[in-house]
């Protein structure tokens, strides 16, 4: 057992897990939220002092310093002016006014406090919102150091991130309440957002506007990781999916490459030039595949990454997510089972 120094330290560097509980902006862990998460805390107690005060001056003017004799008619009341209440208007009023324009400085402190990142971001990540998931391109100057993911954003520490927002089809909206505030995601034009984090672990995030039946399943999770692992899964990522192993993955590519390949995309390696290109598939509309089994969850956070989890989801994605672009496949259960098992290994 170390000392109670070592335990906080251990504690305070501990990975957050983002995903033990449900999403909160009363917690955050970055220089984007952080400010805004002081100003919460702080015009949360500033309204709770005002309704305490008002409390207790009703109180006090309703009960404590209430005539306590009864008068019988209008008519015995006597003729005079009572005590002047302009005394609360003197005090009241300028404690009022400092602490409005107290709380409006603050603000707008913080709103210059987060609108820009301490210093040039070195990475940049294009995210589209789509009805109903999340597309995450990695940008970079050199088109081979860019790729494509799905509804997972992971981000070094330590380092500001770029985000350029754009919006697919509506207006969705970018949040992980964590690392930063809501910004929208409209069609025509790109928003700018960005996000840092000291701390390694996993961070919930959700579509803030609503944005069609399945609005609700329209979660993503950003993964903050010390730079070194970051660079890691990055050149990971850069990888073409591997050549099938088996006769059984052969057979579930082409099964993909018929009934899939109009929505999604494999990154694979072309035989007989030695070249990566888009393999058992070229669509679009759908996510990219290339590395699906290193994702955490299917569907935008709505089905857990399990062999299970994929069989079902491919099986009859409506019962999961009515409403869903994907459509059913109506595979037979080989075609489902071998599908399964190829895409079991896209690493």
């Amino acid at each position: 057992m170390g000392t109670l120094a070592e335990i906080l330290v251990a504690v305070q560097d501990a990975p957050v897990r983002g995903l033990a509980g449900p999403m909160s902006y009363l917690r955050t862990f970055g220089p984007r939220a952080d400010p805004a998460t002081a100003l919460t805390w702080g015009l949360i107690i500033l309204s709770l002092v005002v309704v305490a005060i008002v409390t207790v001056l009703v109180v006090v003017g309703a009960v404590v310093r209430r005539r306590r004799e009864t008068v019988a008619t209008l008519t015995d009341l006597p003729v005079s002016r009572g005590a002047s209440g302009r005394a609360w208007f003197y005090v009241g009023m300028p404690l009022t006014v400092v602490a409005l324009v107290g709380a409006l400085t603050w603000t707008v402190e913080v709103l210059a406090a987060i609108d820009s990142p301490p210093v040039k971001p070195r990475l940049t990540i294009e995210v589209t919102g789509h009805q109903w998931w999340w597309q995450v391109r990695y940008l970079s100057p050199d088109p081979s150091q860019t790729f494509v993911t799905a509804n997972e954003i992971h981000i070094p520490t330590g380092e500001p991130v770029l985000v350029k927002l754009i919006g697919a089809d509506v207006i969705h909206s970018f949040w992980i309440p964590a690392l930063t505030g809501k910004t929208d995601t409209v069609p025509g034009q790109t928003n700018i957002a960005w996000l840092q984090t000291a701390r390694p672990g996993v961070y919930q995030g959700q579509c803030a506007e609503y944005c069609g039946v399945q609005h609700a399943h329209m979660g993503l999770e950003v993964v903050a990781q010390p730079p070194a692992a970051f660079e890691a899964w990055r050149l990971d990522q850069l990888r073409p999916a591997p050549v099938p192993p088996d006769v059984l993955a052969l057979a579930g590519r082409a099964v993909f490459i018929a009934r899939c390949g109009a929505c999604h995309t494999v990154q694979g390696v072309d035989t007989e030039t030695n070249t990566a290109r888009a393999l058992a598939a070229g669509g679009v509309p759908g996510p990219d595949l290339t590395h699906l089994m290193a994702r955490s969850n299917l569907a935008a956070d709505t089905v857990p990454n399990t062999v299970g989890g994929l069989a079902g989801w491919i099986g009859d994605p409506q019962a999961l997510k009515p409403g869903a672009r994907m459509p059913t496949t109506y595979l037979s259960g080989p075609e489902l089972s071998a599908v399964v098992h190829y895409l079991e290994t896209l690493q």
